[in-house]
This record gives structure tokens, sequence and C-alpha cells, in this order.
């Protein structure tokens, strides 16, 4: 199977559906016979997209903390903990999605993290810059840089209209989450 250039794509803005786009996505590629690596940050490893992907012999997953604290939340030691831990997760997410020649590679919410100021955007930045040429990255989250949008081929921004949660309804299993 010949596949052509790899390219970067960045789902952003306030609306539902970022990591939506990028799971539909990977599951194309799965679905045509690509190989797909998947890391979730600021996410825990019980996400019902998680559930069904995992049936796919295409599609890796490689786990993540089992509780997740809102950054917001976080003292200024644990923020710093949890950014190292998630430069140590991402460098070897990376060096997997290299070594083991994945054809995809969605890094889910590290443009959130990054903003959290849970993540060195530079990281990232240094990856693309040398990224294999054939690899697909996938990011998803708000706000992404002029030097990460410069970096991406397709930047979608999902912009929020209208949203339940706006009157009060909670996240939905299935749904939201």
């Amino acid at each position: 199977m010949e596949k052509q250039t790899g390219c970067v794509h960045i789902y952003c803005g306030d609306g539902k559906g970022k990591t939506t786009c990028g799971m539909g996505l990977c599951t194309r590629a799965a679905g045509y016979g690509y190989r797909v690596l998947i890391y979730q940050f600021m996410k825990d490893n019980s996400t019902s997209e998680r559930k069904v992907l995992l049936l796919s012999p295409n599609v890796t997953f490689v786990p993540g903390q089992d509780k997740i604290k809102f950054s917001f939340l976080m003292t200024p030691e644990e923020k710093a903990e949890q950014k190292r831990y998630y430069e140590e997760q991402f460098q070897k997410v990376t060096e997997k999605a290299v070594q083991e020649e994945y054809d995809v590679l969605f890094l889910d919410e590290l443009v959130y993290t990054i903003g959290s100021k849970l993540f060195d955007e530079q990281l990232l930045l240094d990856f693309l810059d040398h990224k294999p040429e054939k690899l697909e990255v996938i990011l998803t989250g708000q706000g992404p840089s002029e030097a990460l949008m410069e970096r991406a081929d397709y930047v979608s921004e999902l912009k929020k209209i209208k949203h339940p949660f706006d009157k009060g309804l909670a996240a939905r299993d299935g749904i939201e989450r």
C-alpha cells in the first residue's frame, strides 16, 4: 500500500467535536489498513471512543493516567509534576510512532495541554519539523499558536453556537464522553 506524504491536522476551537473528528479520522485510517497510534492528554483511560477503537487490530492506545485532575485545580507543584509526566509520555509515544513505523499518530488534547502550561510547545514543534515524512499527525485542543498552525496542513475550527452545558446539562456518557 503506497502511502502519500503525511500531513498535520489540527482540530481546534470552542465547539464540541474536536476529539470526535480526530477519532473519526483514526477510524477511517484503520479501516483502510493504516496503523494508528493514539495518546490522550488530559483524559483518563475510560473514554467511550477508546472502547470501540480498541477492537480494531490496527489501533493502539498508549495508556495514560487513571485519574486526571483539572489543571485549574492543581497546585504549582502538581502542575510541574504533570508537565514532566506529559513531556515524558510525549517522548515515549513519538519514539514508538517513529520506531514502529505507524502511519497515523493522534495526540488528543495536546494543544489544550500546551495552553494550560502543562507541556512545552517547542517539543512538539521540533517533532513536527523532523517527523517521518509519511507520518500523519492529528492534534486537538483550543488555541493553537501561530507557529503550530504554520506547520499544519489542515486547521479546522469547531465553533460553539449553542451547547446544552450552557443550560446546565452535564456531559453525557456516549455523547460528550
